[in-house]
Formats: structure tokens, sequence, C-alpha cells
């Protein structure tokens, strides 16, 4: 008697702790349940109203006058993530806004290059007659502080960065916290082992909102979730954007340890960071643009689950409009869930509508200010 009234109570355990891995929300995106394997999830947020983000304007604009200059951060178009999204926004410019493709200019920086070679770029096209100028990065900060005095009747814009005192330099800031904070509940709905990672490029506040952010997002999914980390480069040393042969050794050691599910914020080095996963078996979330699309890692992409859209494209091309109207001032101080200037991808199919509606309810709460997100580790 004894004995069975043991199993009985086991049983009953068994069956109690199914039923909760149901009630708190274990679907996973492939539509899996979190009973026998996975992370324990917290309840689902409350569902979103129909719509959380503000809508575009449909007024049509004339940029056809315009000569529009961009200066890409290392990697350049064709990196996969944080330069294509801003050339992305560039072709939207040209396509929906008449700008014609010889008043267009293209230039791209080099790893550790000297801060001469910026001043150089950023003269070169103001010297030429392009207006705007689009500084894609941080490091044309110091640059346009120098460069932006000189032309005072050229509009800039430098995106993830600002320069005090210059009237004619439009700061592109993004909430990249809010975009990973979503990526992390992903990661922690998509992995078996309740054990997730995250690859950084260049250990920098910028990179470290993405940490912050998506460590946040996995935490309020899953308490109990692991979270491997790993950054490519210290401060100062921008080489850990540009390096896929060290993404994929970090991508590798966290598989190793245990991580089933990869976000990274490194440049074109994700691209090592996928290779990895793919040989892995494992599933990577992208960064910035919506790389399951990208064509440079393509062979890779059956195992990107998601990627966390950093709008640079859609900062982009509201500025050249805005300089278009002569409205730069109606632009947002931040672009951010609000705004959809982060977000996340549903490209390939592994996120179902349930888990949509997970990320739907977190967005809400971000968007209303009940969830605020850190923006450092």
């Amino acid at each position: 008697m004894r004995g069975l009234a043991v199993a009985a109570i086991a049983l009953t355990s068994v069956l109690s702790m199914a039923a909760c891995a149901k009630d708190t929300g274990g679907t996973q995106g492939s539509g899996s349940t979190n009973t026998a394997e996975g992370c324990k999830l917290a309840d689902k947020p409350p569902a979103a109203a129909a719509t959380s983000s503000k809508a575009a304007s449909d007024e049509k604009v004339d940029g056809s006058a315009l000569k529009v200059g961009l200066a890409y951060d290392i990697g350049g178009r064709g990196d996969a993530s944080f330069n294509d999204s801003a050339a992305a926004g560039l072709d939207k410019a040209k396509a929906e806004l008449g700008i014609k493709p010889e008043n267009v200019k293209e230039l791209t920086a080099a790893p550790n290059e000297p801060e001469d070679a910026k001043l150089t770029r950023l003269r070169q096209l103001a010297g030429e007659g392009f207006s705007p100028i689009i500084g894609v990065g941080f490091a044309y900060a110091e640059s346009l502080a120098v460069v932006a005095p000189e032309f005072p009747n050229v509009k800039f814009a430098i995106v993830d960065g600002a320069v005090e005192g210059a009237a004619n330099v439009t700061p592109l800031l993004f909430a990249e916290e809010q975009g990973s904070f979503l990526a992390g509940v992903i990661a922690a709905y998509q992995s078996k082992k309740c054990h997730v990672g995250f690859v950084g490029g260049v250990e920098i506040p910028l990179i470290q909102k993405f940490d912050a952010g998506y460590e946040q997002g996995a935490k309020t999914a899953a308490p109990d979730i692991k979270i491997e980390k790993k950054y490519l480069t210290p401060a100062g040393d921008f080489t850990g954007f540009q390096d896929p042969t060290k993404g994929g050794e970090a991508a590798t050691g966290q598989i190793e340890a245990g991580a089933d599910v990869l976000y990274h914020a490194a440049g074109a080095s994700g691209k090592g960071v996928f290779s990895a996963a793919k040989t892995a078996g494992v599933k990577a979330i992208g960064v910035d643009s919506d790389q399951y699309n990208q064509k440079t890692v393509e062979e890779s992409k059956d195992v990107i689950v998601s990627s966390m859209l950093k709008r640079v494209d859609v900062a982009v091309y509201e500025f050249v409009r805005a300089v278009a109207k002569n409205d730069v001032a109606s632009l947002p101080k931040v672009f951010d869930l609000s705004v959809d200037g982060v977000g996340y991808a549903t490209s390939g199919g592994k996120i179902d509508e349930n888990l949509k509606a997970v990320l739907e309810g977190y967005k809400a709460q971000i968007i209303e200010g009940k969830i605020k997100v850190k923006s450092a580790p």
C-alpha cells in the first residue's frame, strides 16, 4: 500500500509538472512543447492590442534633386549585417524618392584605419557636392565633429552616434536593447537545453546594449536559463566586427559548453557564428538585417530562426526623406519599438503564431513602459 501511494504521488507530480510547462507558455517556435526538454517558461504576457507601433506617412516626397553620400563602417555593402541594412535604406530612397543613380556615392572604411581616412572620406563627399551625407557607425563621430563645421550647408547624419554642437549633424540612434530583449525571448523558447549564447564583436557600450537586452529577455521568459557570453575583441580593436574565423571559434566554444541557440552582434564575424551553428546542428539568431534572406550567409539559412532587426534601413531612408522635405526635426529621437526602429524577423517559418503572440505581448509591455529594458549588462 505504501508503495502504491508513493507511485501515485510520483505520477501526480509528473502530470502536474507537465501541465505547468504547458500552462506557462511552453510552446516553442517549432510547435513542440517544453514538457520533456527545454526551459520552464514564465507566464505568457497579456495579449497585445491590434497595433502597438506608429504608422508611417504615405505622403509622396520628391528627392530627385538630392545627391546622397554614404560612408560605410568596416565591411561595407555586403557585410550581411549593419552596413547592408544602411544600404537597403539607401536603395529604398533611390527607388521611392526618385534619386538618380549618378547622384549616389558609397565609400567604405577599412579595419583599424587612421582617423585621417575618415576625415578624407567625409571631405571628399562634401567637396563633391553631396548632401545629405550619412556616416554609418559611431566611429565617424570624431571626424564629423571636424568636417561638419567646415561644410555648414551640408546636412550630415551619423548612425549610432551624436556630435555635440553641430547643428547640421543629425543623430540616428536605436533602442538595440529593446529588440535584443525579444531575441532573448526567442532564444528561451527555441532552446531545448535552456542554455543559450551571445557573441559580441567588440566589447563597447553599443554592443553591450545588445548583450543586456538579450540577457534580460531570455531571463524574463525563462528565469533559470543559462547564458554563455563572449566578445571577440576588446574596446579599441574593431577587427572583431570582421573576423568570421574568430566568430566561429567563439560560437564553437559556447556550443561545446552546452548552448544550443546563439545570438550574435558581431557584424561580418557573425558569418562564422552561423557556420559553427550549422556544423553543430544548433540554432542561431541574426542581427541588424533579416539575415535569413542575406545571400552572403545563404548556406547557413536553415539554422537562422530569427534576426533582431535594427532598422538602420528605416533610419537612413527616413533621414533622406526628411532632408528632401526640409523637415529633419520631425525624425524620432530614438528609433525604438514604438516606431518599428527595432524588431524581429519571421522569415523561414520558425516563429509560429504562438511564439509571435508572446513576442507581441512583450513588445506591447515595453512600448507601454511596463517593462524597462536595461542598456548595460
